[in-house]
């Protein structure tokens, strides 16, 4: 995986963001500030037109490009959560990446969100979709799978996570004020990780 595959992965994420903002919104609406789609829309549009503007030549020069972009232009959590993320993913790239190599540098973005967050999983956040993501991607490679096989269990696995979020009361975040009325609730949060891993699933999996 080179930096124009890794482009195409954070293209589509920024496409399915797009065409999921409504319900984004409404998800954050019910137990957050409702702004988590419009921001994710917004801060992933400058992301795309600043890799129109100068496409990065490698994996860590696209990952600290997406992240240094999603701090500068998402409010709320998400653009701090995001873009610490994807700042530890240009941390721990190696200039091509194989199936191992990208589990290795998603589980540092895993770790920058939960260090910025402080958030565990069950704590009803993003890191409830994220972590067994990573966990399930991991596990392919260890197992054998091929990059297909493996992104699709990553996306899977988020999936899983984000319904895991609905009876959850959430311990972090906006929605930790409503209590008790934060469960029945999807996380935003969590529910924007599915888009990210799917769109790794449809681009990178899909390369192998």
């Amino acid at each position: 995986m080179d930096a124009t595959a890794l482009s195409a992965w954070i293209r589509e994420f920024a496409d399915l963001v797009a065409r999921n903002r409504d319900e984004l919104t409404a998800l954050d609406s019910a137990i957050g500030d409702g702004d988590h789609g419009v921001n994710m829309d917004r801060g992933l549009t400058a992301v795309v037109a600043a890799l129109d503007a100068e496409p990065p030549d490698t994996p860590s020069a696209l990952f600290k490009k997406v992240g240094m972009t999603l701090i500068s232009k998402v409010g709320g959590a998400s653009g701090p959560l995001y873009g610490t993320a994807f700042l530890r993913m240009s941390a721990a790239a190696d200039s091509v990446l194989d199936g191992p190599g990208f589990a290795k540098v998603l589980r540092s973005g895993l770790d920058g969100v939960v260090a910025r967050g402080k958030a565990s999983p069950g704590d009803k956040t993003m890191v409830d979709a994220l972590t067994p993501a990573v966990e399930a991607l991991e596990t392919a490679f260890a197992g054998g799978a091929d990059v297909t096989a493996a992104f699709q269990a990553a996306a899977d696995a988020a999936d899983q996570g984000r319904e895991a979020t609905v009876p959850l009361v959430a311990r972090k975040g906006r929605a930790s004020y409503l209590g008790e009325r934060s469960a029945g609730h999807a996380d935003p949060g969590a529910t924007s990780v599915t888009l990210l891993m799917r769109a790794a699933a449809s681009t990178l999996g899909a390369a192998g």
